[in-house]
């Protein structure tokens, strides 16, 4: 695939998807199957609340800028922040477009549920926060992720370490998506949560795609 052009780059979200298990990442973005469950549904509620596109709010010496377009071309992939503050910074800032001043730039992650133990929703504001960097040549030492369960939002380091773990998960995903590869099903507790159980089917599906198995049913 020419990923030169912006057309063929992966979704961001898709990071998220793809650290919680690569079978549903895959099942989603290469096979485009989808299904909802409450957490989706409450999840897509509370995006809806932020997902404001081209709304600007100027608090003092903060912009906040919702729905915000992103990109990378190191990383391959597009996508949209919910939230990212801009604060004014004379020292350490920016210039942006439209705005007086210099500012730093904080990208603000919002979820349904409550902080987790794996690094899924840190790797994608670590993403964003490399989209940011990339577009505004600055660069983002935090950011923070709002979890609605508990009404507070985390503060985030922007690491190195963390960022090498983005750049080798967005190779990764860029392989399988060029070789149309869907992994085989590791089960675990976490299948009971995953909206696409039905689809996946753990049980039978541990050496046949879904895109396999419906077509042979079709052809039966």
């Amino acid at each position: 695939m020419d990923y030169k052009d912006e057309q063929q780059y992966l979704m961001l979200s898709g990071i998220q998807h793809f650290q919680f298990c690569k079978r549903q990442w895959a099942l989603i973005h290469i096979e485009q199957q989808w299904a909802e469950n409450v957490r989706t549904v409450q999840g897509q509620h509370l995006h809806q609340k932020a997902d404001k596109p081209f709304i600007r709010e100027k608090r003092g010496d903060k912009l906040i800028v919702r729905a915000m377009p992103i990109r990378s071309n190191e990383l391959k992939i597009t996508g949209v922040c919910d939230v990212v503050e801009f604060v004014k910074d004379s020292v350490n800032g920016v210039e942006i477009d439209g705005l007086e001043g210099k500012y730093r730039a904080y990208p603000v992650e919002y979820k349904r549920g409550k902080p987790k133990s794996n690094d899924s929703d840190v790797l994608q504001l670590i993403a964003q926060a490399m989209c940011i960097e990339e577009m505004l040549l600055c660069k983002v030492e935090v950011g923070y992720l709002y979890y609605n369960e508990i009404k507070h939002r985390v503060e985030i380091p922007i690491t190195e370490e963390k960022k090498n773990i983005v750049r080798n998960t967005a190779i990764e995903m860029l392989d399988y998506y060029t070789r149309r590869h869907t992994p085989k099903v590791k089960t675990g507790a976490y299948c009971n949560q995953c909206s696409l159980q039905n689809i996946c089917m753990p049980s039978i599906m541990s050496k046949r795609s879904v895109k396999n198995y419906i077509e042979g049913r079709v052809n039966e």
